[in-house]
């Protein structure tokens, strides 16, 4: 098995240092923890298979940006569309 490199943050390498020594504990109560296990689950059912049309240069970048993430670009864009039909979508504009 090939395992990837991904780069991370300081804060990031922090967080999984102290994750690996065994020196996080949840604070999700077992009702938090069942909501989020069905919303997982919810969310991974992917039963619908839909084809789209897309420029080259935006399917490109796409893939770039599922690259950085470590993720295949499929499920990015799958991301990307349940996060605007959820209203979750934050454009960039707006965060400052």
């Amino acid at each position: 098995m090939v395992k990837k490199m991904i780069k991370l943050e300081d804060d990031e390498k922090e967080i999984l240092e102290a994750y690996e020594a065994g020196q996080l504990q949840s604070i999700a109560t077992k009702s938090e923890l069942e909501k989020i296990k069905a919303a997982a689950r919810a969310t991974g059912i992917k039963d619908r298979r839909v084809n789209i049309r897309l420029s080259k240069g935006d399917l490109n970048d796409i893939q770039v940006k599922a690259l950085e993430e470590g993720i295949p670009y499929q499920t990015l864009i799958a991301s990307v569309l349940h996060k605007y039909v959820t209203g979750k979508l934050i454009e960039p504009s707006k965060l400052s």
